[in-house]
């Protein structure tokens, strides 16, 4: 007799929906025409000096374990990056840790702060792995949608109506994956103050920090020092660096809670892969925003033209514009698109319900790839419109 897998599969498991974006990928993969603007992964080579310091340290015989916390000269590289760019001093031995990417990061938090109940607020649109996380932690998310009248960031008053006492946590992602919305200064100062009056931790994904446009900059959140005792940050290299596979993340907070998240950290993975982390050292020297900023043009001219209300994005590499005037869900679109014009976006839906009525189309594709993807998109815009007017 076989073993009953399904009654033992654990029920935070069971409380998780399918991820919204593997069905695209799956799709992208099993179709080689089709033209993508689906997948936030830059189409750069990693820069050369990536490449000579990883083929390096192979060649020397550095392929032994390092401290958990990551090797302490790439920690020192990132605390002189943060500090160069944004002002804000880490210390490298005890408040940064090295992380498999900025997914075991947002894991890895998530576990080491949740109590059985506790509740995080989600500005969405998001990431799609944050309300994942957290129910697999045990705790609830607490939905608060964004609007594009109001640059997709929450307001204080709907995040007041959101809170508990039963809330732990708010979780933001600015630069924003899928809206590439920024935070201004003013802004975060009242949401941090906001945390601060109901006594709650900040987890601030800024993985796209590096990546902004316009003469925009991106502010960390902890350049307020008086939210820095309260604040976890993330950060990584697979977006400004094109280092996607090579999974590196890490993690900015007070040593205190650093010292807690090692303790499951050293468990699941140990330590980060040596190799990815010498090349880390090697890719700070560099970052290709202007590369971005070309295409980034492109794709707001492109939907300028076709009429499609959108959001001019100030950082990441996505554009998200409001498809509502053809008369179709998110998904709808997408699908029909992909059935009648051969491209692949992602449906706003999936990142929350204040997604519903958009798309999320990346540039993190070559200028070909763009241009091509926006005819196609323009030809299926005119004909659904028409339709829907006609109704």
């Amino acid at each position: 007799m076989s073993y009953n897998f399904d009654a033992a599969v654990s029920p935070f498991i069971k409380a998780l929906p399918p991820s919204g974006l593997a069905k695209f990928l799956d799709i992208m993969a099993a179709n080689p025409n089709i033209v993508p603007l689906s997948v936030g992964e830059p189409d750069f080579d990693i820069p050369q000096a990536v490449k000579d310091a990883e083929i390096n340290s192979i060649c020397e015989g550095k392929s032994c374990y390092t401290p958990t916390l990551g090797l302490l000269e790439l920690r020192e590289a990132i605390a002189d990056d943060i500090h160069k760019n944004y002002g804000v001093k880490y210390d490298p031995k005890t408040e940064i840790m090295v992380t498999v990417g900025v997914s075991e990061a947002l894991y890895t938090t998530i576990t080491t702060i949740m109590h059985p109940g506790d509740e995080i607020i989600l500005p969405e649109p998001c990431y799609v792995a944050n309300k994942a996380c957290v129910i697999l932690a045990g705790g609830k998310p607490v939905s608060v949608e964004t609007y594009q009248e109001n640059g997709f960031v929450p307001t204080i008053e709907d995040l007041e109506k959101a809170v508990t006492p039963k809330t732990k946590a708010i979780m933001l992602g600015y630069p924003n994956n899928p809206t590439g919305a920024i935070m201004s200064k003013e802004q975060i100062k009242a949401i941090g103050d906001w945390a601060v009056k109901h006594d709650l931790i900040v987890i601030s994904d800024e993985l796209y920090a590096h990546l902004t446009y316009g003469g925009k900059t991106h502010t960390m959140f902890t350049s307020f020092p008086e939210f820095r005792d309260r604040t976890i940050i993330f950060n990584g290299f697979s977006k400004a660096y094109a280092m996607t596979g090579l999974r590196l993340g890490y993690i900015m907070a007070p040593a205190a809670i650093i010292n807690a998240m090692n303790i499951l950290h050293q468990y699941v993975v140990l330590c980060p892969n040596v190799t990815a982390q010498y090349g880390a050292i090697a890719a700070l020297a560099t970052a290709m925003v202007a590369e971005y900023s070309r295409r980034r043009q492109i794709m707001i001219d492109g939907f300028h033209k076709m009429g499609l209300p959108l959001y001019e994005p100030e950082g990441a590499f996505y554009v998200f514009p409001c498809i509502k005037e053809t008369g179709l869900s998110s998904m709808e679109f997408v699908e029909k698109l992909l059935e009648e014009q051969e491209v692949l976006v992602i449906p706003g839906n999936i990142f929350g319900a204040g997604g519903e009525g958009y798309i999320r189309c990346s540039y993190a594709y070559s200028e070909e790839i763009l241009h091509k993807a926006l005819e196609r998109i323009a030809l299926f815009v005119t004909k659904y419109r028409n339709l829907n007017k006609a109704k």
